[in-house]
């Protein structure tokens, strides 16, 4: 039987979802698009009308609000989910579909005959049978990375404004901007949250709490050729796509790219190429676990770069690495309380709690290099960043049940 919790938060991520809302990692703005703007004033409204505390959209994108404190001393706590979607794969013109008491055969998409999500290429779904399922019509993401957070979060918010009588020390709020961009964290972000410790609702599977991610740079290759008349070129010309190729051919990628790499392996992806004769571009990103072999990736890249350099003195090769996310082991295994709190909370909820490293980051490993210490809690989202993406109402439902039973643990005993 499907709940009021259900209910809503369907009717949350149908209308978030519906919302474009997508970043852009080559706008220089923050946020990135105003689009995502739309989706932070809708949220502003309705924390208003729910009664939520302090509510404002900062300078810098971000919306928070404070759901206050039903008891004295206890901890500040912080909910974190992100309003844009990923640019990997088309999100304009999103149409949720919601297909009811899934019957364990094949999901059709309306805009997208030819497409088919099954247990056979989804083998998680094949758990789900009864449940409601949420996708696209096929040709666009779903968008429940993270608006599934969002409306988890909402939907928490609203019960735990509307019942008082649940003990629960102050909540902040927070739904930030360019977080699949990896720009979602301002500076000013902590100390505008000013609370112990923060989660992120950003996983996948029920029971999933992350404290380990990828700790990820940016790289930036710009290859500058020797222009000339192709007709007349022999021994002047320099084709800056041709260097590009050789970068991208010398690189391991048998060995070390994300479609030959899983588990704790690391990998540099060539993202972008573009450019001309004269001059090309290569962006990468680079992940690892550990910031050793980080670092080495990104030597590598700079060796590579510079022996096509000499291979070619008449080119320019550069090569621009910035520091993206670490790794939030490094300051969380310090102090596992924010962990331990959510691996309790996952168990009264019904679950036994799974913590996995996870190739991917989230805005808690901003954070909690910044100083806020800030695990991951699932959501339920499958096959993200696709066509194929899926949710579980009901998945979304267990973790809504786990974030009402971290804000009741964390109060004094």
């Amino acid at each position: 039987m499907r709940s009021d919790f259900d209910r809503e938060l369907e009717q949350r991520l149908v209308r978030y979802a519906a919302i474009d809302s997508q970043s852009d990692d080559t706008s220089p703005t923050s946020p990135s698009t105003e689009i995502q703007l739309n989706m932070s004033r809708l949220l502003v409204q309705e924390l208003e009308a729910m009664g939520a505390a302090d509510v404002e959209l900062t300078e810098y994108g971000v919306v928070l609000a404070t759901v206050p404190a039903t008891v004295e001393g206890a901890p500040v706590m912080g909910w974190c989910a992100h309003v844009d979607t990923a640019p990997q794969f088309n999100a304009t013109g999103v149409k949720p579909v919601v297909h009811r008491g899934y019957n364990g055969g094949d999901i059709t998409f309306a805009d997208a005959p030819e497409l088919k999500l099954s247990p056979e290429n989804a083998p998680y779904l094949a758990e789900k049978l009864g449940e409601d399922i949420i996708t696209a019509s096929g040709t666009t993401l779903l968008g429940g990375d993270d608006k599934a957070g969002v409306a988890i979060i909402m939907t928490a918010a609203r019960h735990l404004l509307e019942n008082p009588e649940v003990p629960h020390g102050k909540i902040r709020l927070a739904f930030t901007p360019d977080e699949e961009i990896g720009r979602g964290v301002d500076a000013r972000l902590p100390g505008d949250m000013a609370c112990d410790f923060a989660y992120t609702f950003d996983g996948s599977k029920p029971g999933e709490i992350e404290y380990e991610t990828f700790s990820a740079d940016g790289a930036v290759v710009t290859v500058t050729g020797v222009s000339a008349h192709p007709g007349w070129a022999k021994d002047k010309m320099v084709n800056a796509l041709h260097l590009a190729a050789k970068i991208l051919m010398t690189l391991p990628h048998v060995t070390m790219t994300p479609e030959t790499t899983d588990g704790l392996d690391g990998f540099i992806h060539a993202t972008t190429i573009k450019g001309g004769s004269s001059e090309a571009e290569i962006k990468f990103i680079l992940r690892d676990f550990e910031r050793e072999a980080l670092a080495q990736k990104g030597a590598l890249l700079r060796k590579v770069c510079d022996a096509v350099q000499a291979s070619e003195p008449r080119a320019q090769i550069t090569c621009e690495i910035t520091p993206q996310y670490r790794n939030m082991r490094y300051w969380l295994e310090n102090d596992m309380t924010p962990v331990e709190l959510a691996h309790d909370a996952v168990r009264a909820a019904g679950m036994e709690p799974v913590s996995v490293p996870i190739r991917g980051g989230t805005d808690g490993s901003r954070l909690t290099e910044m100083g806020l210490p800030c695990p991951n809690v699932f959501t339920g989202m499958q096959e993200i960043h696709g066509p194929l993406e899926w949710i579980s109402v009901q998945d979304m439902a267990k973790a809504l049940r786990v974030a009402l039973e971290l804000a009741k643990r964390a109060v004094p005993s």
